[in-house]
């Protein structure tokens, strides 16, 4: 299938993103925005030699996935919001026992059940570690169906690479509209991943051990200065999309399909003879502050635009702390954005002081 272009939903994107990954395990439980991922692997996943297992909870699809995780297997599970805050605790004890993992939360509105619509509401739990104790899940933020695509199939790489969960986070818009996506070649998974580590029955070697508790006086520091080289270390894997900034006296600052509807009004301005720009991190973590410094540096102002109270704009204020700040424009989750929502804000920042 690889080069054909196929014309599916985002969700279904992620799901082959997946499965040409080499993920040969899934386990989730229902909820909408994200049930075609779970609908379309209860099929694809067992027709590729995996197994697919609706569990009986968001708590136990984490479980479960850290379970898969200690054995070595490519696994991932899904939900939105609510089942993601569910997952917590087992994606911090992933975090705390260095176990790869791919999640997907599919953002819905909130708090609380909200409603099945977009929201960007989930930031802070995302790039702030959202369980107890001081860990990271490397973000992505997908902002068309090719992304979620690619970034899933990247998304496996990298949660071995650094033993770590990573996240992909999207919205309903994004899950749920179609568009043409060109698959990768599938990538048969080395036998050898993970050998020095994974779990798989002892035979002749020394026995391991895969844990988060570390109880002797000076481990869990010791443990903790290991994790926080390993996030630092991530920084390499930043990514953003930076559109029309060269010249640009206002960049806006925007990510997922947020990032992708400002665009069309950075157009649309753009037009009338505006300088304006969009900056559009695709790493949530590690957050790319150095190329927002940059920006900064070269006398530029920003806005930010997100489908929630403000969040992300917090990090872009710390990323050009002490050069100039970031007005905010936020789009109350409840409601559906289009580009004529952002052309006002943006008109209103580019021609202020």
């Amino acid at each position: 299938m690889s080069g054909k272009r196929i014309f599916i939903k985002g969700n279904e994107a992620i799901a082959h993103g997946a499965l040409a990954a080499g993920c040969r395990c899934y386990f989730g439980y229902p909820i909408t925005p994200q049930n075609d991922i779970p609908e379309m692997l209860s099929s694809a996943m067992p027709a590729a030699g995996g197994e697919f297992v609706q569990a009986e909870s968001e708590v136990a699809a984490a479980n479960m996935l850290l379970g898969a995780a200690a054995c070595g297997v490519r696994a991932m599970t899904t939900s939105s919001s609510p089942g993601v805050s569910l997952m917590q605790e087992a994606i911090s004890y992933m975090a705390g026992s260095e176990l790869p993992g791919v999640l997907v939360n599919m953002n819905r509105g909130g708090p609380g059940l909200g409603d099945i619509g977009p929201s960007q509401g989930d930031y802070f739990q995302s790039v702030k570690g959202g369980g107890h104790g001081d860990y990271r899940t490397l973000v992505l933020a997908p902002a068309t169906c090719q992304e979620c695509y690619d970034l899933t199939f990247e998304a496996f790489d990298l949660a071995f690479k650094y033993r770590n969960p990573v996240l992909l986070l999207g919205d309903a818009i994004v899950g749920q509209m179609k568009e043409p996506v060109v698959p990768r070649e599938a990538r048969p998974v080395d036998p050898a991943e993970g050998a020095a580590w994974k779990l798989t029955g002892r035979g002749e070697r020394a026995p391991r051990l895969l844990k988060s508790l570390f109880l002797e006086d000076g481990a869990l520091a010791g443990q903790n200065q290991l994790l926080k080289d390993k996030y630092e270390a991530m920084r390499a894997e930043v990514r953003y999309e930076a559109f029309e900034t060269e010249d640009a006296e206002l960049v806006v600052v925007a990510y997922g399909s947020i990032g992708r509807i400002a665009k069309s009004a950075v157009r649309t301005l753009r037009a009338e003879g505006l300088r304006v720009g969009l900056f559009r991190p695709v790493t949530l973590y590690p957050f790319p502050e150095a190329a927002l410094r940059a920006l900064a540096g070269q006398g530029k102002r920003f806005l930010t635009i997100e489908h929630n109270l403000g969040q992300m704009v917090e990090d872009v204020r710390l990323a050009v702390r002490g050069i100039t700040d970031s007005e905010f424009f936020g789009f109350f989750p409840g409601n559906m954005p289009t580009p004529e929502d952002f052309t006002g804000p943006i008109r209103a920042a580019a021609k202020g002081a």
